[in-house]
C-alpha cells in the first residue's frame, strides 16, 4: 500500500500565500487563461476579497507560460505607486500585476488606461498589464477612456458556488487523511469565499489536534458553533476595535452613530462584500435621511480616511458611493458579531 506524503496543516489549509494542495479553479479560470495568452490584451480582474482573484492570477500566469518575467505591484505600497506611474516609460514590461488598483489616484488610473490602450492597438507581445481591484474596477478604468472597453478583458470574480468550496475542503481532507465532520457547515458559512473556507477548516483541524497528515484515517469531532466561537475570539483581536470605531462614526451623539452602524450591518449581509450606499438607503427609508447625510457631507469618506485601521478593511468609492470590505475575515467577523448582537 502506498503511503501518503506527510504534509503539515499550515501548508494544506493556508491562511496566507498561494495554496498548493487546496487550489481550486474558479468558474472564470478558463476565460482568465485565454485572456492571458492573447497578445496585447490587458486584464482587469474585479470582485470582492477572499474569492481567489490573486491566487487564480498567479496560477494562471504559470499555466500560460508567462511566469519567467512577472512584476507584482500594490497600490497599498507607497514605493510601488511611483513605479506604477512610470510604467508607460518602462516598456517592454513583461507581465505586470497591479493589486488594489482602486487605491490609485485618478491621474495614475488614467495613465494605466492609456497604457492598456496602446498595448492593445500594437498587439504587444512583450507587455501585459493585469489589474486587480474591487467590484466595478473595470468600469472605473473605462471612465478614463471610453474606447478602452473593447481593448481589455474585464473578468468579474463573484462568490464561488458551494460545489467549488466543497472541492477545496475535499482536497484538504485527502491531503491530511482526515474527514471534517462539519464540512457542510463550513461550506455554507464560507458564503463563496475560498479564504473563509480555508480559515474555518484550518481552525477545525487545530481544535482537533490534526497538525499534519494522519497515518490512519481520522475524523474530527467538533461542533460548528465551537469553531465559530474560537474563530471569532481570534478575529476579535484584530477587528473588534476597528468595527467599534467605524460604528461610532465621527460624532459622539447617539443619533450621529446610527448611520455607520446601519452601513456596517448592511455590508455584513451583502453576498458580494460590497454595497451601493444609495441603493441600500432607498431599501431602508427609515434610515435613508441619516445615511444620505453622512455620505453627501463627506463624513463617511472622512471617517475611513482618518484611520489606517479602517482603511485596511474598508474602502469607499465616492464616484459610485460604493462601500467595499477589503478583508474577508472582517466580513466574517462583523456578520457573525452583528447577527448575534
Amino acid at each position: 500500500m502506498t503511503s501518503l506524503p506527510i504534509l503539515e496543516l499550515q501548508n494544506v489549509f493556508i491562511l496566507s500565500g498561494v495554496p498548493e494542495h487546496t487550489f481550486v479553479e474558479p468558474v472564470e479560470y478558463t476565460r482568465l487563461l485565454v485572456a492571458l495568452r492573447t497578445s496585447g490584451r490587458s486584464l482587469v480582474i474585479e470582485g470582492p476579497s477572499g474569492i481567489g482573484k490573486t491566487t487564480s492570477v498567479i496560477k494562471a500566469i504559470t499555466d500560460a507560460g508567462l511566469a519567467d518575467r512577472v512584476l507584482t505591484l500594490s497600490a497599498r505600497k507607497s514605493e510601488d505607486i511611483a513605479f506604477i506611474r512610470d510604467l508607460p516609460r518602462q516598456l517592454p514590461l513583461g507581465t505586470v500585476v497591479i493589486d488594489d488598483f482602486h487605491r490609485l489616484d485618478n491621474a495614475s488610473k488614467k495613465e494605466l488606461a492609456d497604457l492598456m490602450k496602446t498595448l492593445a492597438d500594437e498587439g504587444a507581445a512583450h507587455s501585459k498589464v493585469i489589474v486587480l481591484g474591487i467590484p466595478n474596477a473595470g468600469q472605473s478604468l473605462i471612465s478614463f477612456g471610453k474606447d478602452l472597453a473593447n481593448r481589455i478583458e474585464i473578468i468579474q470574480f463573484e462568490a464561488n458556488p458551494e460545489h467549488k468550496i466543497s472541492e477545496l475542503i475535499t482536497k484538504g481532507e485527502l491531503a491530511l487523511n482526515v474527514s471534517l465532520n462539519i464540512k457542510e457547515e463550513i461550506v455554507s458559512a464560507a458564503q463563496g469565499s475560498f479564504y473563509i473556507a480555508q480559515m474555518l477548516a484550518y481552525h477545525t483541524c487545530i481544535r482537533s489536534n490534526v497538525l499534519k497528515t494522519a497515518v490512519e484515517p481520522a475524523i474530527t469531532a467538533e461542533s460548528y458553533e465551537s469553531i465559530k466561537t474560537h474563530v471569532m475570539a481570534v478575529l476579535a483581536r484584530s477587528f473588534h476595535d476597528t468595527a467599534i470605531a467605524f460604528a461610532r462614526g465621527t460624532k459622539l451623539r447617539r443619533e450621529g452613530r446610527a448611520p455607520y452602524l446601519h452601513l456596517l450591518y448592511w455590508l455584513s449581509q451583502s453576498k458580494s462584500w460590497s454595497i451601493n450606499v444609495d441603493r441600500e438607503a432607498d431599501r431602508h427609508p427609515e434610515q435613508r435621511g441619516s445615511v444620505s447625510q453622512v455620505v453627501s457631507k463627506g463624513f463617511l469618506a472622512d471617517l475611513i480616511r482618518s484611520s489606517d485601521d479602517i482603511q485596511r478593511v474598508l474602502h469607499f468609492e465616492s464616484t459610485s458611493n460604493t462601500l467595499v470590505a477589503q478583508d474577508p475575515q472582517f466580513v466574517f467577523y462583523i456578520r457573525n458579531l452583528l447577527i448575534s448582537s
